[in-house]
């Protein structure tokens, strides 16, 4: 891997996991208080609202940024450009969860809360802290960045530990040996042998006696 496919890797990686945690982090504070006003004389009521509750989509897609940052150093090429596209989903759908609740998309988001709903409830509205939201917007604006970055650079990129592998193409080749020619000497060794063994050394192994050694 080149040094400058290395770092963009690593920037890509980094970027996705920079990603999903905000995402995950602005999906479990709260987004809003959200009050209902009921019908006279019943007072009005008021609850918090999470980001979970108010943008399912924000930690789900912090889930699958995390996922696609250790999925960047598993795949390569075609596999790696779909992880790119994803990333960029999960972005836009992240950006577009804080930029809805910014511009008022939670009044109604409160409904199904315990205390907010019923008969005697005549109308609620939310109260959105702006931090929250604003980071899942910038959560999304980095997770988008970071899929184009793999979309359109990530085919170059091996995938991490390809250069430690060996292929058996590679190792070299064992040459055996080629055999040494017998002396006299060795004759000589073998027939001491064949003596200490109690045997015959003029004896051919085959039966025939009289063999030459």
């Amino acid at each position: 891997m080149t040094g400058q496919g290395r770092r963009e890797l690593t920037t890509a990686v980094l970027g996705a996991v920079v990603a999903g945690a905000l995402a995950l982090i602005a999906g479990g504070q709260a987004w809003a208080t959200v009050t209902a006003q009921r019908r006279a004389p019943l007072p009005p009521v008021s609850a918090e609202l999470s980001g979970a509750e108010a943008a399912p989509l924000v930690p789900a897609a912090g889930l699958v940024l995390l996922a696609a940052a250790v999925a960047l150093l598993a795949v390569r090429g075609t596999g790696r450009a779909a992880v790119g596209l994803l990333a960029v989903a999960a972005g836009g759908a992240l950006a577009w969860s804080g930029a809805r609740a910014l511009a008022g998309g939670l009044d109604d988001a409160g409904g199904d809360l315990p205390g907010l709903a019923g008969a005697t409830v005549s109308d609620t509205s939310a109260d959105v802290s702006a931090t929250w939201p604003l980071l899942a917007v910038l959560a999304g604006l980095v997770a988008v960045a970071t899929g184009a970055l793999v979309v359109l650079r990530g085919r170059t990129w091996p995938a991490m530990g390809r250069r430690y592998e060996r292929t058996d193409a590679a190792a070299p080749a064992t040459v055996a040996a080629p055999a040494r020619p017998r002396t006299d000497e060795d004759r000589a060794v073998d027939a001491w042998k064949a003596l200490d063994r109690g045997e015959d050394p003029t004896e051919d192994p085959t039966g025939t006696p009289g063999r030459d050694v």
